[in-house]
């Protein structure tokens, strides 16, 4: 028999699984609209021209091509190179990120939205990673955005979403915060300005190949000696949030773009402190985020005790829309990776114990005049808003309760010819294996408490 299997990078879930991934998909979803934000969904694929050349190359790269329709040989064959035979057969791609795909949305409903829109969406994307713990080629984010406002309040609540969050999953963490200004100005003062996505690529890695890794891939990408040394001592700063402040200060004392984006960071740490988020809060230089379309705060956020990628990251975006037409709208936003999170949560065993089960109690099937009245009775015990099944045929005992078990039903219900006679019923605590006898209003408050 042929054995069956699955594109690499992508999972089956299993009902125990689905549901510990909605435990923390209803935490964030209702965290987003106690803030204020709005649900929105858009396509599984977009136009392949909406997305290629807003993640740099390696996005492109990494970006899953879905093919045109009908013929493709010939059209193929007019292709002299790879980015030509691309085009010539796939003019679709299936989403790499939430965030293109809403600043095109924004930018085709300009007129209907009012601004500043905040929106938040909760949908699969798809990237040709290689597949590696915590990392897959088809996975959930989980976004929140605003867009039409500068204000770094945005900036303030998007952390304390994130603080807000993981406190409620249980989750420590650490919120890392840069400023691409930064990074930019660090660009301009080892003289290499045209060369800032290169850096942030590069120094992006850092927690993947090291210290060493970064410097020798920015040799291999032509950065001098005396360039690479500057970039060390920037990725090596260390010290207190003020200690870190006034290096960068220093640092770039000359330098402008720097300057705006260390007062960026002091208005933001400022802000936290009325909340008291600030303690929440680590200045990491090394943070680059390497999405080309970041101009402003960005943010990390790392679980603690546990060893793990990023569970969370996002920052501001100046002008997105401005590729789709719309210029001049300035937008912040967060992203929360579930995959990341559940895995972190399962290590750590912080799900809840009893996850509620899809069925909390099971009828016994007698036969067909028992099943008639037991139905009866299920669909009572439905209007309360309790999920409840009989089992289907009238099978052995036995392969019923087995069947309750397996599923972990909590309540099973027993109504033979002489339970439906007298007017009450068997109960079994499948739990603790207590039984009982209840009459029809004892049994509906006993499953109701």
């Amino acid at each position: 028999m042929k054995q069956v299997s699955i594109p690499k990078g992508t999972r089956d879930f299993s009902p125990e699984t689905v549901r510990k991934r909605n435990y923390i998909i209803n935490t964030i979803r209702s965290t987003f609209e106690l803030y204020g934000f709005e649900p929105l969904e858009t396509p599984a694929m977009e136009n392949i021209e909406t997305l290629t050349g807003k993640y740099g190359d390696e996005g492109d790269k990494l970006m899953f091509k879905v093919l045109n329709n009908g013929e493709l040989f010939e059209s193929a064959q007019k292709a002299t190179n790879n980015k030509e035979l691309i085009n010539a057969v796939s003019e679709k791609a299936l989403r790499y990120d939430l965030t293109i795909p809403f600043a095109r949305y924004v930018a085709m409903n300009r007129g209907t939205l009012s601004f500043p829109f905040k929106r938040y969406q909760i949908q699969p994307v798809w990237r040709a990673d290689r597949p590696q713990k915590g990392r897959f080629r088809e996975f959930y984010q989980c976004d929140a955005d605003v867009v039409g406002s500068n204000s770094l309040l945005n900036e303030v609540e998007l952390l304390n979403i994130y603080t807000d969050v993981f406190k409620k999953l249980g989750v420590e963490v650490e919120l890392r915060i840069n400023n691409r200004k930064i990074l930019a100005g660090l660009a301009d003062w080892i003289g290499a300005s045209e060369r800032l996505t290169d850096l942030t690529i590069s120094i992006d890695k850092l927690d993947k190949i090291g210290l060493d890794g970064v410097k020798t891939e920015l040799e291999k990408n032509n950065f001098t000696e005396n360039q690479i040394q500057k970039i060390e001592s920037f990725l090596k700063i260390e010290g207190t949030t003020a200690e870190k402040i006034n290096l960068l200060k220093s640092i770039f004392e000359s330098v402008e773009i720097a300057q705006k984006g260390i007062a960026e960071l002091e208005e933001v740490l400022q802000k936290s402190s009325i909340i008291n988020l600030q303690s929440s809060i680590v200045i990491d230089t090394t943070l680059a985020r390497g999405l080309n379309y970041y101009t402003g705060i960005i943010i990390e956020v790392k679980a603690k005790n546990v060893q793990m990628g990023s569970i969370g990251g996002g920052g501001r975006y100046d002008d997105l829309t401005g590729i789709f037409g719309f210029p001049n709208m300035s937008g912040v936003g967060i992203s929360f990776g579930l995959d990341r999170i559940y895995e972190v949560m399962e290590e750590l065993k912080l799900f809840p114990t009893e996850m509620k089960n899809a069925t909390q109690v099971l009828f016994i099937n007698f036969g067909a005049e028992a099943e008639s009245f037991s139905y009866s009775l299920l669909q009572k015990v439905r209007q309360q808003n309790i999920s409840a099944e009989l089992y289907p045929s009238s099978e052995k005992i036995k392969k019923q309760m087995e069947y309750a078990n397996k599923k972990q039903i909590p309540l099973v219900i027993l109504i033979g010819e002489d339970e439906m006679k007298s007017g009450k019923f068997g109960v079994k605590n499948m739990q603790s294996g207590e039984q009982k006898i209840c009459t029809e209003a004892e049994l509906l408050a006993l499953i109701k408490g």
